[in-house]
């Protein structure tokens, strides 16, 4: 059996670009988060697992989808790199954590938007999440987000 070649960088950025170690960074992500991502890919809660069944295998629009993806000293739940959006399947108690605060803060400073989905909504109306998360990645990018991605096509030194 032969193994599949890596995934590309996230797009518009290279190896070069410096942000932060993880996903796409060109440093190697920190082994006890990559190991900590495997293990939760291997117990998912029942909304992800519910979830991730209309995410997988290009489901969506053709987007495609991976699970408990390490991003910078973060786990997302689901992500999507060509449209730099990261799925948080969360109880009501994790919605408006301080920590969410904090993580969606380092997203936005890198260029990738988050959309938090509670539990309940997952379980009780996957169809209509699945349409919500579909206009998200289909939608034009914020313009923090178009001016993120042409600084890195031209590189970060550039400044």
């Amino acid at each position: 059996m032969t193994r599949k070649s890596p995934p590309p960088p996230l797009a518009g950025l290279g190896r070069e670009a410096d942000q932060g170690w993880g996903e796409g960074a060109g440093r190697p992500v920190e082994s006890s988060l990559l190991a900590h991502a495997r293990e939760m890919r291997r117990a998912p809660t029942p909304a992800e697992r519910k979830l991730w069944y209309g995410l997988r295998k290009h489901q969506l629009d053709g987007l495609k989808f991976r699970r408990q993806v390490p991003l910078g000293p973060y786990i997302a739940d689901f992500y999507c790199p060509q449209a730099r959006l990261v799925i948080e399947a969360d109880g009501v108690s994790h919605i408006d954590a301080p920590a969410g605060a904090a993580r969606d803060a380092w997203m936005r400073e890198h260029g990738i938007r988050v959309f938090r989905v509670t539990n309940f909504d997952v379980l009780s109306n996957l169809e209509g999440v699945l349409i919500t998360i579909g206009e998200m990645a289909r939608g034009p990018l914020p313009p923090t987000l178009v001016r993120f991605a042409a600084q890195a096509r031209k590189g970060r030194g550039s400044n």
